[in-house]
């Protein structure tokens, strides 16, 4: 056999490369979610079967192996502490098929390899499925299955085999859809994997003052927001988060977890109809605008603080509807345990403590207190910044007396200080203020740099009353967002999208379709199912309803593809004379040998004749014009006139039915 080209010899990869590829590309895909460790194992790996393949090194014997698996499950082990979980399980993955290439021989192991690349495109996608690494999964599987195209098919090209892959992959498309929107959805978690260890991102249930600046530089989006209506003002856009009532005289915590009754409101002004889109925090509460009406989820409670708390963490995007009001009034006295837990205060900041009772005897009520402790924020030259100086062991002493400088968390936990020193139930909420409009999209992105902490007061006759020391030393905090308010908050990067105004449409336009994709796609559950299936018509559906549209849908898709085999099996002659030619053919096979497909038209003309001689002059006749016409060279316009001119003696053509056969010799 001759040699193959240069050329052609550059233009296949060896089996052993396309695995060694795939397991790469799946170890890439997972390398920001695994120990580096783990990682660079899994490439060191890789590299050395390859260099010893090239190279014809030895590779290590059958103890060496051994020794070096244990050392590596005992590595795991201590980061994790277990094997079980996505990310111990990806890691513990990750470094024994590392080895197995070590020993990788026969064709079947290189299977594996692609097998194992696969499996870690599956554990990156149940981990992450943003729209940004979408197009990673889809060349992953892409250059998996052209992996397994070479494997299966030594020998093959680079661009044969990722054409091969590429196909059978867009032919698979139309039914990995169907299995999406069709196939029954188990409510709940379906892939029950125990994640281990993640860290919080956004709020969190404690606050000590100036703690909230360490989400100032978090650009990130916390949640989206859509409203059925017009929205409120941005000084009216308060999204309540944890509510903290326990302080120790520096930290504020959440309830200790007694018991409170929920007292009876009365909604005042207009509900606020709206949708919010949860990004994963790894925290339980749910963010609602100011007072929700109660709660969007089965499991999810309305506290007596009107907190969202679910019964389990947002590890997943969330989505829920919910309605809220701006104002309301409480129709029943606060209970004696809700008075006691908001009126509780420490032995220190002994300093505002006095400063409490000074203000308190020279107002009339509660209301006129609250007043004249804002007004003293107001002229007390304090100032609204995100470096404040450090405070010291009494830390509301020192900010309302020494410092007099700090952000959000300082003046909420200094009015309620100063709230619950006179009598007074008071409280800290944290959550957002405001948001940044999307026209794209058509909904509010409230990020992370939206943090905000305000207070909650009880007065006589009102109930729980919304009062923000921040907007009487900032009044501009509540009508423009922070980064507009203070831009050196940001990191450079973010400074310079936000200077463009094409960059800023441009990211608008990019945090749109993740909102989509996020919501159509990544939250696509057994609810969603149900709703798509009444769109299309279907009355009352349930999960019966999804399965025969499912097999109803496969059953077309099945049709097309075997339409598609067939058109490939027997594909449309291109041309009036191929066209004839074919129906001469069909015509000859009634009564005669149908035509072999390596066979010419002068062949098959030869073969006739050896079997009917009674139909060799018209037959053979028929078939040397076809050749002339197809091989021959002649005017166009004669060509035409003559291709016409076949094609009817074809059609008028009158075979006899066929002649007995003699089998005998």
């Amino acid at each position: 056999m001759p040699a193959a080209a240069p050329s052609e010899v550059d233009r296949r990869l060896p089996p052993l490369a396309w695995a060694c590829a795939a397991f790469a590309g799946g170890v890439l895909l997972n390398v920001d979610r695994v120990p580096p460790w783990a990682s660079a194992v899994a490439l060191f790996l890789i590299a050395w079967r390859l260099a010893s393949e090239r190279a014809g090194l030895r590779l290590p014997g059958t103890v060496a192996r051994a020794l070096l698996a244990l050392a590596l499950v005992a590595v795991v082990l201590l980061e994790f502490h277990t094997v079980n979980g996505l990310a111990a399980g990806t890691a513990l993955l990750m470094v024994m098929s590392g080895l197995k290439l070590l020993e990788t021989r026969a064709r079947r192991d290189q299977f594996v390899m692609v097998g194992t690349g696969l499996s870690l495109l599956l554990a990156a996608c149940l981990d992450r499925q943003s729209l940004a690494r979408a197009p990673l999964y889809a060349l992953e599987a892409w250059l998996a299955c052209s992996a397994l195209a070479v494997i299966a098919s030594e020998g093959l090209e680079v661009r044969a085999a990722l054409r091969l892959a590429g196909g059978a992959l867009l032919i698979a498309m139309p039914l990995a859809v169907l299995l999406f929107l069709f196939f029954p959805r188990l409510p709940g978690a379906f892939w029950a994997i125990p994640r281990g260890a993640e860290a919080t991102t956004g709020l969190s249930d404690t606050m000590s003052p100036g703690s909230i600046v360490k989400l100032v530089a978090d650009y990130e989006p916390a949640f989206r927001v859509q409203f059925v209506s017009a929205a409120p003002a941005p000084e009216e856009r308060y999204w309540r988060g944890p509510v903290l009532h326990d302080f120790d005289g520096h930290t504020w915590r959440r309830s200790s977890g007694a018991f409170h009754p929920r007292e009876r409101l009365q909604y005042l002004g207009r509900p606020y109809r709206y949708r919010v889109a949860l990004e994963p925090t790894h925290q339980r509460w749910w963010l609602a605008l100011d007072t929700p009406a109660q709660s969007p989820a089965s499991n999810v409670s309305l506290t007596y603080d009107n907190q969202l708390v679910a019964a389990e963490p947002v590890s997943e995007p969330v989505s829920f509807d919910a309605v809220s009001y701006l104002r309301t009034r409480s129709l029943e006295p606060l209970s004696a345990s809700s008075r006691r837990e908001d009126t509780a205060r420490s032995r220190d900041n002994p300093a505002a403590l006095a400063l409490a009772q000074t203000l308190r005897q020279r107002a009339g009520s509660d209301a006129e207190f609250v007043t004249a402790t804002l007004e003293y924020l107001h002229r007390g030259g304090f100032v609204y910044s995100l470096t404040p100086e450090p405070l010291g062991a009494d830390a509301i002493d020192d900010f309302l007396f020494n410092t007099r400088t700090g952000f959000c968390g300082h003046y909420a936990s200094a009015f309620v200080t100063l709230m619950r020193g006179a009598g007074i139930p008071a409280h800290v909420v944290t959550g957002y203020l405001g948001g940044e409009w999307n026209p794209v999209g058509g909904y509010f992105v409230v990020r992370q740099s939206d943090a905000h902490a305000w207070a909650e007061v009880w007065l006589e006759g009102r109930g729980w009353a919304r009062i923000d020391p921040t907007a009487v030393v900032a009044p501009e905090r509540l009508r423009r967002g922070l980064l507009d308010l203070l831009p050196d908050a940001l990191t450079t990067r973010e400074r310079l999208l936000r200077s463009s105004e094409w960059l800023t449409r441009l990211l608008q336009q990019w945090d749109a379709a993740n909102a989509w994709w996020s919501d159509h796609v990544v939250r696509f559950d057994y609810p969603a199912q149900l709703d798509l299936l009444g769109r299309l018509g279907v009355r009352s559906p349930d999960v019966r309803y999804l399965g025969w549209a499912f097999m109803l849908a496969l059953t077309l898709w099945l049709a097309i593809i075997a339409w598609h085999i067939g058109r490939a099996a027997h594909p449309a002659p291109p041309d009036a004379l191929s066209r004839a030619y074919v129906r001469l053919c069909r015509k000859l096979a009634r009564i005669a040998p149908a035509r072999a497909l390596h066979q010419g038209p002068l062949s098959y003309a030869e073969t006739v004749r050896a079997r009917r001689p009674d139909l060799a002059l018209p037959v053979r006749e028929l078939l040397e014009r076809y050749a002339h016409l197809r091989y021959g060279r002649a005017d166009a316009g004669a060509r035409e006139e003559s291709i016409e001119e076949f094609r009817r003696a074809v059609a008028r053509l009158s075979l006899p039915a066929a002649a007995p056969v003699n089998i005998s010799r």
